[in-house]
């Protein structure tokens, strides 16, 4: 057999008459090669399509960072509808229209808050006019007190023009007029976003149902049932949070009013009102807050007042947060302080001071629809369940007792064994053979 090629031809041969055979048609491309030089016809496809998504992904991240600020104030809007869920059902099951429940619920919000704030807006206003009005005898004392200790000559005129005269004043004075039209911006778009979160929460709340329904509608009978559970729990832990915190808000305002009132500060209701709001919905510097505003009226009346408050705004805080905060939100919210404190750090952290005030009720909401598909055991009953070590020091001197006992018995028990053993020989020597010895050191035959 002639030896062939890769092609599994037969090489030609040279006839043995001098003539070549003829050889066969030239064999065409195999089917699918792709001609030397020339571009796979796949490539341009698969360039297209990997541009192509790229496109997307960069469209859908530039708007996702432009609408950041939408769905953040939709975010807000889903857990204000929440809140205002039960007390609308309440309503909407005694015979009004549900949408006329939302209007009333949101008209009596809106009222006690405006209330609130003109009361509070006209107490600030008026102390601030008593303060600059007795700022010159305030000075004139610290003058007088700064001479007599360090012996010292300072005039309140001398003082009032370095001050006028500094460069650091002017500066603050250019500043703050260039920045009258930022601050303008900023209050007009703060009036923007709340006017589009109460916008949306009223739509979540009087549609609720109806966008249950939508929703619901796109889902198999298994998943509706998961996503009402889910909507329900979510009500749920989110009127917990907010009763929590509103109970909450009520000790800490009854505790700075009975304060308030014994040091004879002035507007000592609004104030207790204004401590316990802002220092329970206001995250992480609510406190700081709260109670700076106590402390600057209590120092119109006294220097000394405004220090005893602050001692105790200090301790009634190391009190909520140590002993009232945990039992409360335990009952309520059922998620653990260690738990609801870091996911208040994560929210701060992904949101600012909206992810800090939803992060406890989200947190409840997903611990509790999650906690239906953790499979749980009976826990044994051991005694370090319970936080009882049994293997403690009185374990470990029993333990070692036991372990001196025996190295002595092992030793006697050596000593006695050897004995014996050279007694047997003896007493085998002494019996001599086919004798074999006894119990008590007897022979028998």
């Amino acid at each position: 057999m002639a030896p062939t090629d890769e092609t599994a031809q037969f090489k030609p041969q040279a006839s043995p008459f001098g003539t070549t055979p003829p050889t066969g048609p030239p064999a065409g491309p195999e089917p699918g090669a792709v001609p030397s030089g020339r571009m796979p016809r796949w490539l341009p496809r698969a360039m297209v399509l990997a541009l192509s998504l790229v496109a997307v992904f960069q469209l859908g991240s530039w708007a996702f960072h432009q609408l950041i600020g939408l769905l953040i104030n939709i975010l807000i809007a889903f857990f204000l509808a929440l809140a205002i869920e039960p007390a609308v059902s309440w309503m909407a099951s005694k015979g009004l229209r549900r949408g006329f429940a939302t209007f009333l619920v949101f008209v009596i919000t809106l009222v006690g808050a405006a209330g609130f704030v003109t009361l509070l807006g006209s107490m600030l206003a008026g102390q601030i006019i008593k303060m600059v009005e007795d700022f010159p005898a305030y000075l004139d004392s610290v003058i007088s007190w700064i001479n007599t200790s360090f012996h010292t000559e300072l005039k309140r005129v001398d003082i009032q023009e370095g001050l006028l005269r500094s460069d650091w004043l002017q500066k603050y004075v250019q500043n703050s007029a260039t920045g009258v039209l930022d601050v303008s911006a900023q209050v007009l778009g703060g009036l923007f976003q709340l006017l589009t979160i109460a916008l949306f929460s009223f739509y979540f709340a009087a549609d609720g149902p109806r966008l249950r329904r939508a929703l619901c509608s796109v889902l198999p009978p298994a998943k509706q049932a998961e996503v009402l559970r889910a909507w329900e729990i979510a009500v749920d832990k989110t009127g917990g949070y907010l009763y929590s915190r509103g109970l909450m808000a009520l000790i800490s305002g009854v505790a700075h009013y009975v304060l308030l009132e014994y040091l004879d500060v002035p507007y000592a209701p609004a104030l207790a009102v204004w401590v316990g709001l802002v220092s329970q919905f206001i995250p992480t510097i609510g406190t700081y807050l709260a109670g700076a505003l106590p402390m600057l009226i209590a120092f119109t009346v006294n220097p000394w007042y405004a220090l005893w408050v602050l001692v105790f705004v200090v301790i009634y805080q190391q009190f909520e947060n140590y002993v009232l905060q945990p039992k409360l939100t335990a009952k309520t919210v059922d998620i653990h302080p260690a738990v609801a404190f870091g996911s208040v750090i994560a929210g701060t952290a992904l949101l600012g001071a909206v992810g800090a005030l939803i992060a406890i009720p989200a947190i409840a909401t997903l611990q509790a629809f999650l906690g239906a598909y953790v499979k749980r055991y009976d826990v044994t009953d051991d005694p370090r369940v319970h936080g009882h070590r049994s293997r403690g020091t009185g374990y470990l001197l029993t333990r070692l007792r036991k372990r001196l006992e025996e190295t002595v018995d092992r030793q006697r028990g050596g000593a006695g064994q050897s004995g014996d053993d050279s007694g047997d020989s003896e007493s085998e020597g002494d019996a001599g053979p086919g004798r074999s010895v006894g119990p008590r050191g007897g022979s028998t035959p």
